[in-house]
């Protein structure tokens, strides 16, 4: 049973997962060739995942076969386990609790793709529709509170299996990255009286200088003070609070914006590692009204070393502004350098 611990110091969870040493890695193999065969999220490999939550699947069909085109897996190698208590106990300074929670795999294609900007604008639509099921449908459990949608693409940003696929891990409590982001959210909204994400997007969209692509629902752009090369965050244009929330047609524009915007920052750097994570508010708790949900791209292309892990502070080497033009133009990363005269770290 995998358990969460809390730092005595600074208050913060970390989840203990002992199953996760168990976990391959078959990145190098199928990298060679790209046999589906040694794949077991490809379609006709079913019975090599645990048995399926969730799928979108031709009619007819039966659960653990093939005719799926997005499919929801328990993770092999979960680091939690929604049969844990949701107690906390002590032992001397020290708290911990059960590693209570569920951890999930969406796979989001039945082809052995590696990216989600190589699916079609209607498969994305596909996975957000999923990841919004299964979220309604998480936060049924009352005692979760918090349901993390996250992608991870490339080894160095912790992949380990090639074949494109993202993760839902759902906690019980609120993490605290979210939980300074709502905090600051609320004191914008007491000091300013509007939405401080609305108020972002206005001045975005007025500037144009970190705009990678606008959509008719949804805005990405390189943040202000982004904490990595070519970072994009990708938000609605109305204000909302829950993921949970969005309509048809901003699934469409959701789909059209994010798949772009991957598609820019794959074609600028060649096998770029990334991490994607979604902000939204909690759940089984008072609304946060005040919220505005996010996507975040953070794309890995240097290493956090000792000033960012004893401050908690982030040099970036790369002007936002230099990056949404080089997105928004597709150039290659050595003539952004050269051309807007500065220079820029040879990351591929």
């Amino acid at each position: 049973m995998p358990e969460w611990r809390k730092d005595p110091i600074v208050n913060r969870w970390v989840a203990i997962a002992t199953e996760r040493g168990k976990r391959p890695n078959d990145y190098k193999e199928i990298n060679e060739g790209r046999n589906s065969q040694k794949c077991f999220f490809c379609e006709g490999n079913e019975e090599q995942t645990p048995p399926e939550i969730i799928a979108y699947r031709e009619s007819g069909t039966a659960k653990d076969t093939p005719g799926w085109w997005v499919r929801v897996v328990p993770n092999k190698f979960p680091a939690l386990d929604i049969h844990g208590a949701s107690y906390q106990q002590a032992r001397g300074v020290y708290q911990y609790m059960d590693g209570l929670g569920a951890h999930e795999v969406i796979i989001e294609s039945s082809n052995h793709i590696t990216g989600m900007n190589e699916q079609t604008e209607k498969q994305v639509e596909e996975i957000i529709w999923i990841w919004r099921d299964r979220s309604l449908d998480l936060r049924k459990d009352t005692r979760l509170k918090y349901i993390q949608v996250f992608k991870n693409t490339g080894r160095v940003a912790g992949a380990s299996l090639e074949h494109t696929h993202s993760q839902l891990i759902a906690i019980p409590f609120v993490p605290e990255d979210v939980r300074r982001e709502i905090e600051g959210m609320k004191e914008y909204v007491n000091r300013r009286g509007s939405c401080v994400m609305c108020d972002v997007i206005r001045q975005e969209v007025s500037e144009k200088e970190r705009i990678v692509i606008e959509g008719n629902h949804f805005v990405s752009f390189s943040p202000f003070a982004s904490r990595f090369p070519f970072e994009i965050w990708i938000a609605p244009r109305e204000h909302q609070f829950d993921f949970a929330q969005l309509r048809e047609e901003q699934v469409r524009d959701l789909a059209y914006v994010l798949k772009n915007s991957l598609g820019k920052l794959t074609s600028l750097i060649k096998n770029i590692p990334y991490n994607m994570v979604l902000h939204t508010a909690p759940v089984n708790q008072e609304e946060e009204r005040h919220f505005h949900w996010h996507l975040e791209i953070m794309p890995r292309l240097t290493i956090m070393a000792g000033f960012e892990l004893g401050t908690g502070y982030f040099i970036n080497p790369t002007p936002p502004e230099i990056a949404a033009q080089a997105l928004r133009e597709i150039v290659q990363i050595y003539p952004v350098g050269k051309k807007y005269g500065m220079e820029v770290p040879q990351y591929v």
